[in-house]
């Protein structure tokens, strides 16, 4: 009986972790040009990780500030030094929910506390969910304004780099195993 008990118990911790999926080479790009401005401020992080747990919904997202390439060496640095403070705060992270998530692809409201620059915020935006062979890929778009996360925009400054940042992310998820 104690077999069957610890057998059981067994199966339905596997099942339950079998439900997560994960990524490691998830893309967020962010977006401050002001429009019309001569130079793009756009920086891409390729190494942006994250967990889905496909049984309930939950997900969690994190990006080493560091990782943004940017076209300008200097705007990169620019961007580390006087805006993120990459040093002292390394990574942002976002952690919520995907409401109403069924295990199947689909769009889906998501919402969460987003974490930049140190400051929490919660946010709320679409995202689409679509399978790929064995991956999941989550793919959305929103906007946050730089002031909520306790990022100045210098006087000189604002004509190229907006009050605003789009984020746009494409989050491959993959079975753990």
């Amino acid at each position: 009986m104690k077999r069957v008990i610890l057998m059981f118990v067994l199966l339905l911790t596997c099942a339950a972790f079998s439900q997560k999926m994960i990524t490691r080479s998830g893309e967020i790009k962010f977006d401050a040009t002001v429009p019309g401005a001569l130079e793009e401020v756009i920086g891409t992080n390729k190494t942006v990780s994250g967990v889905l747990d496909k049984a309930t919904g939950d997900i969690v997202v994190q990006a080493m500030v560091k990782s943004f390439k940017f076209k300008a060496p200097l705007m990169e640095e620019h961007f580390n030094e006087n805006y993120m403070e990459s040093d002292k705060l390394p990574k942002s992270t976002f952690k919520g929910k995907i409401v109403g998530y069924n295990g199947k692809p689909g769009t889906y409201d998501v919402e969460g506390d987003l974490t930049i620059h140190g400051v929490s915020n919660p946010i709320k935006t679409k995202i689409t969910l679509i399978g790929e062979g064995d991956k999941l890929v989550l793919s959305g778009t929103f906007v946050v304004k730089l002031a909520d996360y306790k990022i100045d925009v210098p006087a000189l400054a604002k004509k190229t780099l907006a009050t605003t940042a789009k984020i746009v992310m494409k989050l491959p998820f993959e079975t753990k195993s």
